[in-house]
């Protein structure tokens, strides 16, 4: 793990976040020097100074490729404008619900992202799900190289990321390379969902899965038989969750186990393992709709696996980091475990020999990832050669 901060492990998992979806070390360099002592400053002053140096970089970039556009630059203004997006991302992620300016902060992240991956012509189509009035926004990538129908992954978020950071991280793109489509979605309690239309995050996430997968299976250039689902952290709970209990998913992987959150919730109060936001108090109170802590603890008594994993009847891949500090590793064991009723199941643990030991592999995701894709592409009839 990249300890940029040596007191502070929630800005170092935001650094390291960051370079995976592709930051530059000299402009983490130049974002990180002035913050070394407001890394040791109560969250919403440190935090505020995070965000000043991480969107003046971003809003230097676009104006970086502002000028590449006048020049006929495209691609090169795409790229500047993506990793603006991860900044803007990055800084918005650490602030507290309710911050000023964090709304408008998200919507320029939203604005200048789209603009990225549209001049670099990315393989990626922002959709829109009906649900329940509103929308599930979601990134599409479709497979390289395949005729029809293809297989698809359905993925979902953790507590805190988006869509976009998925995406940005790589595994879409690795999918694609193997014959298998991608859709990134930011379900209930995350991202677009949480912050523009008020949607909480719900135990039983089968309930809005379902509407993801009726629209998957109106579409002509998915073959409805090889559905997937993948999960990284708290989706390491919805993954096994949707799978269990909605039968038409093909098989399901969780990058990060996330099996008894209920029992992290109370560890956590007695202050034991690392949190992954600044403000996570009021953090988890808004993703859940909850009125106050108690609320919230309430709430995650039904956030476990126990009884549900047991009902998955399909092919499953548990995957978990030996040095993740925010989720025990017996969580995985204990996943794996309950899936006596999988035709394929495997559990998969990341040391430092091929990196990716830290929580969901943000420390280096790409050797754990391809082990996932490959993974992916085996089970749902992709390719792992040309």
């Amino acid at each position: 793990m990249f300890r940029y901060f040596p007191t502070n492990y929630v800005w170092n998992l935001s650094v390291d976040l960051a370079i995976e979806m592709g930051a530059r070390i000299g402009e983490i360099e130049a974002m990180c020097a002035p913050l070394q002592e407001a890394a040791k400053q109560p969250d919403a002053e440190g935090t505020a100074a995070f965000r000043a140096t991480w969107a003046d970089m971003a809003e230097k970039l676009c104006s970086l490729a502002a000028e590449d556009e006048a020049r006929g630059r495209l691609l090169s203004a795409g790229t500047k404008y993506k990793r603006a997006a991860s900044y803007l991302l990055t800084c918005e992620r650490l602030q507290g619900h309710g911050a000023p300016g964090r709304l408008e902060l998200y919507r320029r992240f939203l604005e200048v992202f789209q603009r990225g991956i549209t001049l670099a012509g990315d393989n990626c189509e922002r959709v829109e799900i009906p649900y329940e009035g509103k929308v599930i926004s979601g990134l599409y990538t479709r497979a390289n190289n395949v005729q029809g129908p293809a297989p698809i992954l359905v993925q979902l978020n953790g507590l805190d990321s988006t869509k976009e950071m998925k995406y940005l991280v790589g595994l879409p793109g690795w999918l694609a390379e193997r014959g298998v489509s991608s859709l990134v979605i930011d379900q209930p309690g995350t991202g677009e969902a949480l912050r523009l239309h008020g949607m909480t995050a719900r135990f039983d996430a089968e309930h809005w899965a379902r509407h993801v997968v009726d629209w998957l299976e109106q579409r002509d250039d998915v073959d409805a038989s090889r559905i997937g689902c993948e999960g990284v952290s708290l989706g390491g709970y919805y993954c096994p969750r949707v799978v269990a209990m909605e039968p038409r998913f093909a098989c399901g992987v969780v990058w990060g186990a996330n099996h008894d959150w209920r029992d992290v919730q109370k560890k956590r109060l007695e202050k034991e393992g690392d949190f992954p936001v600044p403000h996570y108090w009021q953090h988890v109170c808004w993703v859940w709709g909850a009125k106050d802590v108690d609320d919230f603890m309430r709430i995650a008594e039904d956030v476990h696996l126990d009884g549900v994993v047991e009902k998955i009847r399909v092919p499953f891949l548990v995957t978990h980091g030996e040095k993740d500090t925010q989720i025990p590793l017996k969580w995985a064991h204990r996943t794996y475990e309950q899936l006596v009723n999988s035709p394929k199941r495997e559990l998969k643990v990341f040391t430092d020999r091929e990196g990716g030991a830290q929580h969901a592999s943000f420390d280096n995701s790409i050797n754990a990832g391809h082990v996932i894709a490959d993974w992916v592409a085996e089970t749902l009839g992709g390719r792992t050669k040309r």
